[in-house]
Order: C-alpha cells, then structure tokens, then sequence
C-alpha cells in the first residue's frame, strides 16, 4: 500500500524526463509549474517565461483561488477551478505532474497536488525535489511557452479533505481529530512573528515543520524516515488527522508525506492561522509569549 502510494504521489526527474523526450507530453500527460514567490523577492511567472520544462504550463495560484475571501489562496469554486484546469489542457483521464521552482526543492507544488486531490482528480503527482533539482541533473529546459488544446475537467470537491474554521473550532474540544501544524517550531510556539502576524497555535495542534519531510538535497525522505518521525511527535497514521500553517500552502506537505506512507485521508484546514488569527477566540490562539508576559 505504501508503495503504491510512493509511485503514484512522486515521479522522479529521470521518468518525467525520459516522458519529455519520448514525447508523451500532450492530453495524456500534463506538466504544471505551480511556483508562487514573495513579489519583492521573484517573479514566478517571469521565470516561467524564461525557462521551464519542455511542454509545462504556468499554474497560477494567484488565478485559481477564490478572490472574494479575505484569506490567502483559499479553494476556489468547484467551476472555477474546473474552468481554470481545463484551459491548461487537464481533463478527468489526464495524468499531472506539478512541480514548482523553490530553492528548498519542493514548496508550492504539493498545494497544487492536494488541490486536484481536493477537487477528485487522483492521477496528479510531484515531481520529486522540484525544478531546482530537475536542474542540477542537467534535463531539458525551454522557453517556448506551449499552448495546450483546452479540455474538459469535471470538478467534485472532497469535503472530507478540507476543514473549515468551523470545524476546527468543535474539535478543539471534540477531539475528533489530530491536528499537525507544518510552520517553523517559532511561530508554532508563538515567540516569532509569522509574516506580520501575531503567532501561535490552535489548541491541541502538534509541531512538525514541513521541511522536516525533505532531504538535504530537496527529495522527499523515505517512507521509513516520514513514519519514523511521525512517531516520534506520536501522531497516530491509523487515526484522522488534520494539517494546517500559515495559509493552507505547507499543509499539504503534511498530507502529501501522510500520502505517501498510504493514508490518502489528511485534510487541510484551508483557512489555516490567517482565518484562526483573525476569528478564533483569544483563549483558542496558544502562544508562549504571550503566557510569558501575562
């Protein structure tokens, strides 16, 4: 099971790369650069533009969200997200790889990955220690920008894979779930500001950083290493579990590790601590700070 789960969630650089020359990259198989930076610190869509794998798309995050809620890149509309995929060529039979530019080797793409997941797509997978790896192995790069046949892509959203504020609030006392928070152990302990935030956690959360599923290189660490620290912050893989951070990005790295060791029922908790810092109680944001000073 967890095999399976290994193959199906990751390709490496070499199968996408060998997919590129053999020329299977079409309405079969589609590549999506779902990059996202800070403004002031790169242009994900200029970069794009400049250089990506042969016969990728531009998966802009900024584009397939819902633009009418307060919060960051929250889930957009099952319409427009099936809008959005099927104008870069993605139908219900098309296999995506996403992959994203992020010097620690995979950031973004895991986001778009649980995205289609959310939306009942299952063949979607991430290429493995991302572009900045794809990169160092020398495979191919282009700058011509591919225009794929528009297709059609039926959306169902999984309610069951996402959780909104207000169940997060009933499970503060319910306990019906574990609840994983993937953001540095600082702001999860609320002693460092979290992007202009105040920060903290939701009561009960446990701390496992998302990088901490990475490698030195920017691969995913093995199946054994993933379970292994799991159980070292005793979060139990039988039980339901619930990822968060700061905007529902790094989350989903929480889900696509879960993933890959064969439990393919993590939520996200799309609101994550922009909407719970915004609508929660105070009583209901953990902080150590602000214990400390009380």
């Amino acid at each position: 099971m967890a095999r399976q789960g290994l193959s199906r969630a990751l390709v490496t650089s070499a199968w996408l790369s060998e997919a590129v020359r053999a020329g299977r990259v079409g309405s079969g198989l589609r590549v999506l650069d779902a990059s996202w930076y800070p403004p002031k610190e790169r242009n994900a869509r200029q970069e794009f533009k400049e250089r990506h794998i042969p016969g990728a798309s531009f998966f802009d995050i900024e584009e397939c969200r819902d633009k009418s809620s307060p919060y960051d890149f929250m889930l957009p509309s099952e319409s427009h997200f099936a809008d959005y995929v099927g104008r870069l060529g993605v139908s219900n039979d098309t296999h995506v790889v996403v992959y994203d530019g992020d010097e620690v080797g995979t950031f973004y793409a895991p986001r778009a990955w649980w995205m289609f997941r959310a939306f009942g797509h299952k063949e979607v997978s991430v290429l493995n220690g991302g572009f900045k790896n794809w990169l160092k192995e020398g495979h191919p790069v282009t700058a011509e920008v591919s225009q794929p046949t528009p297709a059609v892509f039926k959306a169902r959203l999984n309610r069951a894979l996402v959780k909104t504020f207000e169940e997060m609030v009933q499970n503060v006392s319910s306990l019906k779930f574990q609840v994983v928070d993937s953001r540095p152990e600082g702001r999860f302990r609320g002693t460092e500001l979290d992007q202009g935030l105040e920060s903290g956690h939701i009561p009960g959360a446990v701390n496992i950083p998302f990088h901490s599923f990475l490698s030195e290189t920017g691969h995913e660490k093995s199946i054994e290493e993933i379970q292994e620290i799991f159980r070292e912050k005793k979060v139990d893989l039988s039980k339901p579990l619930t990822a968060t951070c700061r905007k529902g990005v790094t989350a989903c790295q929480i889900a696509l590790a879960a993933f890959l060791c064969g439990k393919q029922d993590v939520a996200v908790y799309d609101g994550s601590w922009s909407e719970w810092f915004h609508r929660a109680p105070p009583h209901y944001k953990v902080s150590e700070l602000k214990r400390n000073k009380a």
